[in-house]
């Protein structure tokens, strides 16, 4: 049940903002599929599952997050 938290994506990076969810919650992703848009200082990037399973959301789309925040959960 692998955990998602907000990646580091640039050496300087402290947080980023939940553009959106690309998948909705309890809906069953594959491995690799991009699963929800992140956005930092300078770029925008789709996040994609790091497993297969199904994903619960925790976090609100259009907040910001510190590094390493719990977002949600593929179960």
């Amino acid at each position: 049940m692998p955990d998602l938290l907000i990646p580091r994506l640039e050496m300087s990076m402290t947080e980023g903002d939940l553009v959106e969810w690309l998948v909705a919650d309890g809906a069953t992703v594959a491995e690799g599929d991009p699963i929800y848009t992140l956005e930092m200082a300078k770029a925008t990037q789709d996040i994609s599952a790091p497993a297969a399973g199904v994903l619960t959301q925790i976090a609100a789309k259009g907040q910001t997050y510190e590094v390493g925040t719990l977002i949600g959960k593929i179960t």
